[in-house]
């Protein structure tokens, strides 16, 4: 079984067992999160929600908060001595999909 969530803005495939990295989420670690479920995938077909699934339930748990890679920017004009360097590092959640029903 699975099932198409949405946190984010982003939609992911998820099973149970699955460990996926999200949009940083304010919880702490160890905690469970629910999810909207926009498509659950069985055995014989799947159900499409309209639009979430009605009854269908995806929880996770908070393992920790993480940055991504570091993303180096860099502004150049020519001509006119101007250089402007930047870095970024996104901060994710990574989640441990428990519960997929």
């Amino acid at each position: 079984m699975y099932a198409v969530i949405q946190t984010g803005g982003k939609q992911y495939r998820v099973q149970q067992g699955d460990v996926i990295y999200i949009e940083k989420l304010n919880e702490e670690d160890g905690a469970e999160v629910n999810f909207d479920v926009l498509l659950l995938g069985k055995d014989d077909g799947a159900v499409i929600g309209a639009p979430v699934v009605e009854g269908a339930k995806v929880t996770g748990k908070v393992v920790k908060q993480v940055k991504g890679a570091k993303v180096v920017l860099m502004k150049y004009k020519s001509k006119k001595n101007s250089r402007k360097k930047q870095g970024h590092r996104q901060p994710f959640t990574k989640v441990e999909i428990t519960f997929v029903g």
